[in-house]
């Protein structure tokens, strides 16, 4: 099964090559988000494909896919959906419940801080519940079900940041960054001819729901949860084992759901890489975007030219992976 995955998400890579190029990184922690039930936060500048990545991912999964773009005048209603009067033959009048675009397997939140609080506070208990209140009425969402949510993090006029609540429910902050040379001219080389690629669907939503339970089955051995664990609460200035660094420059750290998304996503790396069971390498691997957004440095950081990734990676450099413990020999 774990050979069956592994081959499952190889393919998967290879559809998306033909339309995105490079962001080897990017994929790769999208689709350790999939395949742990996770939500993803996309931000980088205008122009780095980032909607099209998620619509190219969309179209290799056989499921449902909307797409919302996010305005200043958008309500909750126009996402989660709404109630509406009808009369039958007899005169007799109802309410019936409309569905969003909420409704599918993938929502792509184009611009999420385009929005008001309010609106963006529609997707706060599908994006943890899974599940839609309107009125009286609960609607449950269609499994599997992601959000991934784009913004742009140059622009701030017209724009609402996202609250410290809403972002902890995103499981992944991806950043995405400009493409190297050789990239760059392979994708003007492949988007200026006039042709579009063509890609194939490669697992249905039943597949993706046995893949989740695959990939939840991967052993996470107490070394590795030991060292999740130390990294989170190291992040935290309160905290006896932070260092004096993090004291200095950090204002409040990560919470248990970080430790909880560390582990679930070193699980998806191991189970992509062919392994049973999570080393600390993998827990390494999804560190900054598990914690990036779950960290607020202060004033002081700015000044020395800090931000959360160059302390998560000084974090990486000085926390030690934690050794097994030495079998004592019996006399």
């Amino acid at each position: 099964m774990l050979r069956e995955f592994s081959e499952h998400q190889k393919k998967m890579r290879d559809e998306l090559a033909k339309v995105i190029v490079g962001q080897t990184d990017t994929i790769e922690q999208l689709l350790a988000a999939i395949f742990t039930r996770g939500h993803c936060l996309l931000e980088g500048v205008p122009g780095l494909a980032k909607t099209l990545m998620v619509s190219t991912l969309a179209n290799i999964l056989d499921v449902s896919f909307k797409r919302v773009q996010f305005t200043p005048d958008l309500m909750p209603s126009d996402i989660t959906g709404t109630q509406v009067m009808e009369e039958d033959e007899s005169g007799r009048r109802s309410f019936r419940f409309v569905e969003g675009p909420i409704f599918a397997n993938i929502l792509l939140a184009d611009e999420i801080n385009r929005t008001p609080p309010k609106t963006q506070a529609a997707l706060l208990e599908a994006m943890q519940e899974r599940q839609v209140s309107v009125g009286r009425e609960t609607h449950t969402l269609p499994e599997p079900f992601f959000t991934i949510a784009t913004q742009n993090p140059v622009e701030q006029e017209g724009t609402y940041p996202l609250p410290e609540a809403q972002l902890d429910r995103f499981m992944f902050n991806i950043k995405i960054g400009y493409p190297s040379a050789e990239e760059e001219e392979k994708i003007l080389t492949a988007t200026t001819r006039g042709e579009k690629a063509t890609v194939n669907k490669i697992l249905s939503a039943k597949a993706i729901l046995n893949c989740q339970k695959l990939v939840g089955s991967i052993a996470a051995g107490p070394l590795v949860i030991r060292y999740a664990s130390q990294l989170v609460r190291a992040t935290r200035p309160a905290d006896e084992s932070a260092p004096e660094y993090v004291r200095e420059l950090v204002d409040w750290g990560a919470g248990p759901r970080a430790g909880q998304n560390l582990i679930a996503g070193g699980k998806a790396i191991a189970a992509m890489n062919g392994r049973f069971s999570v080393e600390p390498g993998d827990i390494q691997k999804v560190a900054l975007p598990v914690l990036r957004h779950r960290i607020a440095t202060n004033f002081q950081a700015q000044a020395e030219g800090m931000d959360t990734d160059s302390v998560i990676q000084r974090l990486l450099t000085d926390i030690p992976v934690p050794e097994p413990a030495k079998m004592e020999r019996s006399k």
